[in-house]
């Protein structure tokens, strides 16, 4: 995989084409057993009641403050329920599930070693799989999953963006990793790089667990809105995150900022409002080629969320301006179909 920002692969994907990211770092955590769905809907935001065979949510896991402890993606598949999660808190989602192993009918089982996951992402994506792995699975809807056998080889596809961009993941046996990665990138996927995927997914808003939120921040105001349902029953934090959206909004949210020059932002630098009031902090910052200026992913207080709003960055070589922005910064092709929802409604 290559190891450097890359202006012709970040291009490959905003322009049209798609890029091939390895995300096998992530882990991946496989529930089964009778009980599994009693267990996990006592512990997660979203509803395990609702995920049908064949299917995928976001969910997360809270404690009992309603801040964010894990956010994940469960896959239900035949043989149990797939938790993909980010790889900073792969352990801590393993110790708050096992303990119920011994609690009834679930079981926890690690595949993190043993699998590997490939993500493609553009406008392309669909041309992409559709050479791969053939036209049923480039014709996959959102958050369904579709698990086959490829060449002797078992593999299970969900639609997903990393990137404001089109895209799919790709979950199959380790050993298998370098012929799928050869597959994908001699179809004309070229492989992305983390610092350039690390300029996608800011682009594309996407928060990451240990540098965008973490265990001080409640779960909603991560924007992790998909990941919570206010209909089901008791789950560890419900308390406290449906009192949060009785009460109309968090104190601060994760929100976009757009600074007036091209150098990126340190991590927490300050965030100051027009007047000088500290009004928030800075998780995530990078250049972004596409806007040509300096993006970041900032916890801004309620009262400054307004995209346009002015505000100044404060770093070790001094104040920058910028404006507060919505998130994503750019809407790209994952996002075609709401585009054709709004031109017909005009």
């Amino acid at each position: 995989m290559a190891s450097a920002f890359s202006i012709s692969d970040y291009s490959a994907v905003r322009d049209g084409g798609a890029g091939v990211i390895d995300l096998s770092s992530r882990g991946r955590i496989l529930v089964s057993g009778s009980e599994a769905v009693m267990f996990l809907n006592g512990l997660v935001t979203n509803d395990m009641k609702s995920l049908g065979l064949n299917s995928w949510m976001p969910a997360a896991f809270a404690n009992v403050q309603g801040r964010l402890l894990a956010a994940v993606r469960i896959i239900h598949h035949a043989d149990g329920f797939l938790i993909e999660t980010e790889e900073s808190n792969r352990t801590a989602v393993l110790k708050l599930i096992e303990r119920f192993t011994l609690a009834g009918d679930f079981k926890v089982a690690d595949l993190t070693d043993e699998t590997a996951e490939l993500s493609v992402q553009g406008n392309a994506a669909c041309d992409i799989v559709a050479k791969v792995l053939g036209a049923q699975a480039a014709e996959l809807e959102r958050q369904k999953s579709l698990t086959f056998d490829f060449r002797g080889v078992l593999v299970t596809l969900i639609r997903a963006t990393h990137t404001a961009e089109d895209g799919f993941d790709i979950f199959f046996n380790r050993d298998h990793l370098p012929t799928m990665f050869e597959a994908l990138t001699n179809a004309g996927a070229p492989s992305v790089s983390k610092e350039t995927f690390e300029t996608l997914r800011i682009e594309a808003g996407v928060p990451r667990y240990g540098i965008d939120m973490d265990e001080t921040n409640v779960v909603t105001e991560t924007n992790l809105d998909d990941a919570v349902s206010f209909t089901k029953g008791c789950y560890l934090g419900q308390e406290i995150i449906v009192r949060i959206k009785h009460r109309g909004h968090v104190a601060k949210r994760l929100a976009g900022v757009i600074l007036d020059n091209t150098t990126s932002a340190p991590r927490n630098s300050k965030i100051l409002s027009a007047d000088h009031k500290e009004v928030g902090r800075v998780t995530s910052s990078t250049f972004s080629p596409r806007l040509d200026r300096a993006i970041a992913l900032a916890y801004l207080k309620y009262d400054y969320l307004v995209p346009g709003t002015v505000v100044r960055i404060v770093t070790a070589d001094g104040e920058t301006a910028g404006a507060v922005a919505e998130i994503p910064f750019m809407r790209g092709s994952w996002y075609r179909d709401d585009a054709l929802v709004q031109n017909r409604e005009r």
